[in-house]
């Protein structure tokens, strides 16, 4: 076993795990961060995908104990149901979604692709979550979404 410790969604966290669980399961089994999903298992999919120390990862290829002293944002950490963050709310008002498997996952990437280019151009956002497959929208929702948001964090700023 192995003693890790690292925050999470703000809030500091301590345990004991093997030197091989992922951190996908750490979030999920150990924390009961269930928003982020396990698709694949083999990195194809991206409904695990986090932010790791900034960056967009996907949790079923990261080691909970390579994540030893980092930040990790979830999509649970990003906004809440009363104060839903503009990616979230792009993917409500634009039908970014339909059976919401793949959003968690897709919110995040767009979080990086945002944080990145607070402006991109259609094939700049399909560029950015192409690591995420959806298997139900056809993406060009989802495209509206990210701009959506783009608009409503560009007012903010």
């Amino acid at each position: 076993m192995c003693k890790i410790s690292l925050t999470v969604n703000g809030a500091r966290t301590s345990h004991e795990v093997e030197p091989r669980f992922l951190l996908v399961h750490y979030l999920r089994d150990v924390l009961g961060l269930t928003g982020t999903h396990i698709g694949c298992d083999t990195s194809q999919c991206g409904a695990c995908t986090v932010m790791l120390n900034g960056v967009a990862v996907k949790s079923c290829t990261i080691l909970a104990v390579q994540a030893d002293g980092a930040e990790v944002l979830t999509i649970e950490g990003l906004g809440s149901e009363e104060h839903l963050h503009p990616i979230q709310e792009g993917f409500w008002e634009e039908h970014g979604l339909q059976c919401g498997f793949c959003t968690p996952g897709m919110i995040m990437a767009v979080h990086q692709l945002l944080q990145r280019n607070p402006d991109p151009t259609d094939e700049q956002i399909r560029w950015g979550i192409e690591g995420n497959l959806c298997r139900c929208t056809g993406y060009q929702h989802i495209v509206n979404a990210v701009r959506y948001a783009a608009r409503k964090l560009q007012a903010t700023r």
